[in-house]
């Protein structure tokens, strides 16, 4: 068990408590008054407790209230695992030994006090032994924390000795007075901090003890502890360090080393190792050492002339700048690599038959003969140029005549029948052309036929769909097509359709296309699906015309203005509650009901029955009780019943339906049977019941 588990599980009991009590206040309204006590004011009494009879057993629990109880026994244990764990650590530290009296061993503050003990035991036995205080046993972080700061304490221990009271053979007795004359705080009562460890402050009529910056007081109000930030968390070791206690403070250490090219500091930081300075590189003597961070660099004394470059020995080497990236010569020149340097020739080239040097005489071009105005093929032909050459061709559409040696038409049709277009095909001089069907058009490579999309000259009144050689008309939503000529679309009366009584919850109204659904003028706006009528809650809108001292109260349809007003011998506790007053020594008072609560309830018509609409019953209930739930007036036409869940709940039922608007007002009793008592609870329900639509 953990000594501070239940400073994490705090938060999430209060959530749960305020849950709970949010669900019985929606319930049903509270039985008995009184204060409610918070969850701080439970477990605080749970730790004292603890600290006065250092036990949870026999503990007087405040309230009724479960969560009460379990907050101050959770408190209470949490308290007391803490303080033996305390124990444990200071009998480590004094005694060097974990026994507790027998009949203690088997309890659940024992086992915490062994284990505290323990755990600090591992920690001074590290500390004897020349150990290491950063222990990487898995013994959880509790013991881990507490291992370290035995260890450390034990490291930073000194030794004192301690000198008595009793005054010496030969010292000088010094009379009151000349005391007062030479020391004028003698009679400061936090002298030499007085009854305190550290710090004393006197009030003149007591001391007040406190500690140094490091420390806490301890609970005899005069001693001081040292705090371990490393238990407690109040440390700002990052990642990566360790925490270790020290007396009044706390030092963070470094887990892991700092790499090749760096030391750690004393503060646990990495600082870079200067190799230059302290001599530990191996640069040959014609270098000079460079510092970089973590290592450092060999740089040659002697500098190269441009043209050269400085290998790793620092000798200087030729660049040959030829076979540089960026071509250092112009175009048609050649570059010659030199020592340092290079230079550029120029290159003449020697053009054959059919090539000619172009303007800058750098390199030879095609002869295009086909150009020339002498058009070296006769007529009907096509000339082709070729590089160095030329050929002649018939046209395209022709082919050659051997006897007649003339370029005839070729007719494409005849010769490539089905193979050159999709539909029809026309022959013409030296080629041919593509036709298509009606319903198709020729598409972008003169030969295919595709869909024509009739729809785009708008054939139809409304709606248009393309169909492969063809086309389609159709409607949009509430219009048909017209059997006449299939083109027209006429307007469908929605409202007039066998199933157009279901279109519209209240009236339906015919349109062109489509419908439009209705409410009633007053107390209904349309619902977004615009079929349903919504009713407008005229309280929320503030357009009700109730006046100020009456509350609005919607209903479908409508609203009502209402207004609480007490009998005699009640107050007004609430907008819908009358408490009943003292009755003192008054019997026909105290027979009298504890408490009248309103209720507004709103049906429509005709709702299926039987249904249950009101529960009641106590908000607390108690092992032993008893209710008896009973309509005293309201029901004279047999609407309602009562039927009985539980010994501590019952229910209203609406056993026949109410077929017209109306308002209902039903008187409910309630009788408390607990303890021997009876307590009486009426609740008025005014029930309004609006058309339904």
């Amino acid at each position: 068990m953990e000594p501070l588990g239940w400073a994490r599980l705090l938060p999430l009991l209060r959530l749960l408590l305020l849950l709970r009590l949010l669900l019985a206040a929606a319930a049903a309204p509270p039985l008995l008054g009184g204060q409610e006590l918070t969850i701080e004011e439970c477990c605080e009494s749970g730790n004292e407790w603890a600290t006065k009879n250092r036990r949870c057993s026999s503990l007087p629990f405040l309230s009724e209230s479960r969560e009460c109880s379990i907050a101050q026994e959770q408190c209470c244990r949490s308290k007391l695992n803490e303080e033996y764990c305390l124990e444990g650590i200071s009998a480590a530290n004094l005694h060097g030994e974990c026994d507790l009296e027998e009949e203690k061993n088997s309890t659940c503050e024992a086992e915490s006090f062994k284990k505290c003990c323990f755990c600090c035991l591992l920690g001074k036995s590290a500390q004897l032994e020349g150990k290491s205080c950063d222990s990487n046993l898995k013994i959880g972080q509790q013991c881990r924390n507490i291992f370290s700061d035995c260890c450390a304490k034990g490291q930073g221990s000194t030794d004192m000795s301690v000198s008595d009271d009793v005054p010496k053979k030969n010292q000088v007795d010094i009379s009151k007075e000349e005391v007062d004359q030479e020391d004028p705080y003698l009679h400061d009562g936090c002298r030499g901090a007085g009854p305190c460890s550290q710090q004393c402050r006197d009030t003149g009529a007591s001391f007040i003890c406190s500690c140094f910056v490091g420390y806490q007081l301890q609970s005899d109000g005069v001693t001081c502890d040292d705090v371990n930030e490393c238990i407690t968390g109040a440390h700002n070791c990052g990642i990566g360090q360790t925490c270790i206690n020290t007396l009044g403070s706390f030092r963070c250490q470094r887990d892991t080393s700092c790499g090749t090219g760096y030391e750690l500091t004393d503060e646990s930081l990495c600082k870079d190792i200067d190799e230059c300075e302290t001599g530990t590189h191996n640069c040959p003597p014609d270098f000079i050492c460079q510092n970089t961070p973590g290592s450092f660099r060999c740089r040659p004394k002697l500098q190269c002339m441009n043209g050269f470059i400085q290998d790793a020995l620092g000798n200087c080497i030729d660049i040959n700048e030829c076979l540089s990236t960026n071509m250092p010569c112009p175009v048609g020149q050649i570059c010659i690599n030199t020592d340092g340097s290079y230079t550029c020739q120029r290159i003449t080239p020697n053009c054959g038959r059919g090539y000619h040097l172009n303007e800058d005489g750098m390199r030879c071009v095609d002869i295009d003969e086909c150009s020339s105005s002498s058009q070296p093929c006769g007529e009907g032909h096509v000339c082709i140029n070729a590089p160095g050459s030329y050929r002649c061709d018939c046209k395209s559409g022709y082919s050659f005549d051997a006897i007649s040696r003339t370029c005839v038409d070729i007719n494409e049709c005849r010769r490539y029948p089905g193979r050159l277009c999709a539909h029809k095909c026309e022959n013409t001089p030296g080629s041919y052309y593509c036709t298509c069907t009606m319903g198709f058009k020729l598409s972008i490579d003169s030969r295919s036929c595709e869909d024509l999309n009739e729809c785009e000259s708008n054939p139809c009144s409304q709606e248009c769909a393309n169909v492969y050689g063809s086309y389609q008309c159709y409607c949009r939503r509430g219009y048909q097509l017209s059997d006449i000529d299939g083109i027209t679309c006429e307007d469908i009366d929605e409202c007039a359709l066998p199933t157009g009584g279901h279109i519209c919850s209240y009236r339906c109204v015919n349109v062109p296309g489509s419908f439009q659904c209705t409410c009633p003028s007053t107390g209904y706006r349309l619902a977004p699906n615009a079929r349903n009528c919504q009713d407008i809650d005229e309280c929320a809108a503030e357009t009700h015309n109730c006046s100020f001292n009456e509350t609005c109260f919607n209903i479908q349809g409508g609203f009502r203005c209402l207004s609480l007003q007490c009998p005699e011998n009640y107050r007004k506790s609430g907008d819908t509650r009358c408490e009943r007053l003292s009755c003192n020594e008054n019997k026909e008072c105290q027979s009298l009901p504890l408490r009248i609560t309103y209720y507004h309830l709103s049906f429509p018509t005709n709702i299926q029955v039987p249904t249950d609409i009101f529960r009641m019953g106590p908000s607390n209930a108690v092992p032993g009780d008893k209710i008896l739930l009973s309509i005293i007036s309201g029901n004279e036409e047999g609407f309602f019943t009562t039927k009985k869940v539980n010994n501590h709940s019952g229910i209203v039922v609406m056993q026949q339906q109410i077929t017209e608007p109306r308002d209902l007002l039903l008187t409910i009793q309630m009788q408390l049977f607990r303890h021997g008592t009876v307590n009486t609870f009426i609740a008025k329900l005014f029930i309004f019941v609006s058309p339904q639509l």
